[in-house]
């Protein structure tokens, strides 16, 4: 067993693990947070996609104890006081979800994105979601609801202003 501290959507934990324990069953199982899922097991993926120190990853590819020390952001971490974020906001708004399943990795690397690159293209938001597979949505809404996140925000959550290709001239 393995002694790490990793800081989890705000809460520090201690705890011992196994060295080959994924970050995602140490989420889901030891912590509790069920709201990343366990997609593929194999990153093909992306519905694990979690922020590891402010970068996202697949929380499948990276053992627990590699996040020692570390800061770990999940998707119930974006709203820890119930108030969507504008991301989430556009994502129901635009019906950018069906089953559900891929969106956490969804949102938690369209964050990733727009941190980046607060104002991206449609074609920098389909890149940048590559690694994240839908098989509901056709991704024509995911893309809109980025933009459309981008729209009302600069980066960093706060209201900013509008710039770039409208999330309604973006078409399929």
């Amino acid at each position: 067993m393995t002694h790490i501290s990793v800081t989890v959507d705000g809460t520090t934990y201690e705890d011992e693990v196994e060295p080959r324990l994924l970050l995602v069953h140490y989420l889901r199982d030891r912590l509790g947070l069920t709201g990343t899922p366990i997609g593929c097991d194999t990153s093909n993926c992306g519905a694990c996609t979690v922020e590891l120190d402010g970068a996202s990853v697949k929380s499948c590819t990276v053992l627990a104890v590699q996040a020692d020390g570390s800061e770990v952001t999940t998707v119930q971490g974006l709203a820890p006081d119930g108030e969507w974020t504008p991301l989430q906001r556009a994502f129901h708004e635009r019906h950018a979800l069906q089953c559900g399943y891929c969106t956490p990795g969804m949102l938690m690397a369209a964050r990733d994105l727009l941190r980046e690159n607060p104002h991206p293209s449609p074609e920098e938001v389909r890149r940048a979601l590559e690694g994240n597979l839908c098989r509901c949505t056709g991704y024509q809404n995911i893309v809109r609801a980025v933009l459309s996140a981008a729209e009302e925000t600069d980066g960093s959550g706060a209201a900013g202003e509008r710039r770039g290709t409208s999330a309604q001239e973006v078409t399929a």
